[in-house]
């Protein structure tokens, strides 16, 4: 008598299906670990910037603004050093503003306020005229190589409004700030420098006040973008 023995059929394998569906996860995987660290590193406005007299790298200092991050991308950009210009008053304190800026020593004043970034954009904020205390409405946008910052006022829209550009200092510059500015609004820096010294950091908060009170300040001076 012949038993059959009965046919043993093996499961159809998925392996080459799995095997292609991992090779995309990976694939996808290694473009985004790829794409992040452009992210990263994309330059922002925080940092030491100067304006300059002819608005090229090489012109003579103006001002030098320390732009601050505020976080949720908020910016704020405060006078870190100015430079008496030939010919215009020494402009001490903001005599003219009409917030509550007004009277505030022009070192340490917050210049740039409101500014949300967008990439290498920073829109909907507003700068002093500290010669004046009008406020205008102003956009920021940073080179891609970081080492620009290009500010535009302007009254009613950025179409009618005029571009300035700023140039980023090394961070070798900061030992040339006041240390009063230093330690209110770079407290890390300022015990670096103190440790470094070998003395305690400056205490915040008198930057910029002259030790009698300063006569009223002519109007004059060129901190704030051109009309």
């Amino acid at each position: 008598m012949i038993t059959h023995r009965p046919t043993t059929h093996r499961p159809t394998t998925h392996r080459p299906i799995r095997l292609v569906a991992r090779a995309a996860v990976a694939a996808f995987a290694l473009l985004l670990s790829a794409a992040a660290p452009s992210v990263a590193a994309e330059p922002t406005a925080a940092g030491l910037w100067q304006r300059t007299e002819t608005g090229k790298p090489g012109g003579k200092p103006v001002v030098w603004v320390l732009m601050l991050d505020r976080g949720n991308n908020m910016y704020e950009g405060v006078v870190a050093k100015s430079f008496p210009q030939p010919g215009q008053p020494n402009l001490t304190i903001c005599e003219e503003c009409e917030d509550d800026r007004k009277n505030q020593p022009i070192l340490g004043i917050s210049l740039i306020r409101d500014m949300k970034r967008k990439g290498r954009v920073y829109e909907d904020g507003n700068i002093l005229d500290p010669r004046n205390g009008d406020v205008w409405k102003a956009m920021l946008t940073v080179s891609p190589d970081g080492q620009t910052l290009t500010l535009r006022g302007y009254l009613m829209t950025p179409a009618l409004g005029q571009d300035e550009d700023w140039f980023r200092l090394p961070d070798s510059a900061i030992s040339q700030l006041d240390p009063e500015i230093v330690a209110k609004f770079m407290p890390e820096q300022a015990a670096t420098q103190a440790a470094q010294a070998g003395k305690p950091a400056a205490a915040p908060g008198t930057a910029g006040k002259a030790k009698a009170p300063p006569a009223p300040a002519p109007k004059g001076g060129a901190m704030a973008p051109a009309k």
